[in-house]
């Protein structure tokens, strides 16, 4: 029988952030771990339909974890980044213009 693997799940928001060690079998997945950390019932957002990554490198739900891996899971961006930088710089370009 294989050993199991110990790894973090970790979701923030700005007020907070936590994170869940959790230990699983050789083979699970992120989704896997996820759902045994239980991090979902801490928060009010959907975690199901936010995307996920290991080491701050986007994976799929479906990727088998290794031990030490720390799965994090990302909110929506509340804004386009570049969205947000064309609306700066125009604030910037007419507020130089005084």
């Amino acid at each position: 029988m294989p050993d199991p693997i110990q790894v973090e799940v970790v979701f923030a928001t700005p007020d907070r952030q936590v994170l869940v060690s959790v230990e699983l079998d050789e083979g699970a997945t992120v989704e896997d771990a996820i759902s045994v950390s239980g991090i979902q019932s801490r928060f009010a957002e959907r975690l199901d339909e936010c995307p996920v990554g290991i080491w701050g490198r986007p994976v799929e739900r479906s990727h088998i974890v290794k031990k030490g891996d720390r799965i994090e899971i990302y909110r929506p961006l509340a804004r386009d980044p570049r969205d947000a930088r064309r609306a700066l710089a125009r604030i910037q370009r007419f507020g130089s213009s005084s």
